[in-house]
């Protein structure tokens, strides 16, 4: 077995010439897990917030629509379930919070606070 190639590896003072180069070619991967992060986690965990945000936010009265397609009017609300009205016929659904998909009840947003005048 011939360690000629090997010796060629070895600097000046006896260290390998890799060592240093471990700590950058670790860089690179550790770059690409942080901009995999905030390009595809980051954007789903802000939706299921909103989402959450505006099922915790459904009253009484408000138009929403469930992800099975079901386009109703809540009539009541529980902890985890809504009464929903569908239909002209009045007919009455219960369903489970986290099936609501939308809320197409308008919504009015507080007016921005005014400048203070100089």
């Amino acid at each position: 077995m011939s360690f000629v190639p090997y010796l060629s590896l070895l600097t000046a003072d006896g260290a390998p010439e890799g060592a240093g180069n471990m700590f950058s070619s670790l860089l690179v991967p550790i770059a690409m897990l942080v901009v995999l992060y905030f390009v595809m986690f980051r954007p789903s965990q802000k939706k299921q917030k909103e989402e959450t945000k505006m099922r915790s936010s459904i009253e009484v009265g408000d138009e929403i629509v469930t992800i099975g397609g079901i386009v109703g009017i809540v009539v009541s609300i529980k902890e985890d379930t809504l009464v929903v009205e569908t239909g002209s016929d009045r007919s009455k659904i219960r369903i489970q919070r986290w099936a609501i998909q939308q809320n197409n009840t308008p919504k009015e947003e507080p007016a921005p606070a005014k400048a203070a005048k100089k």
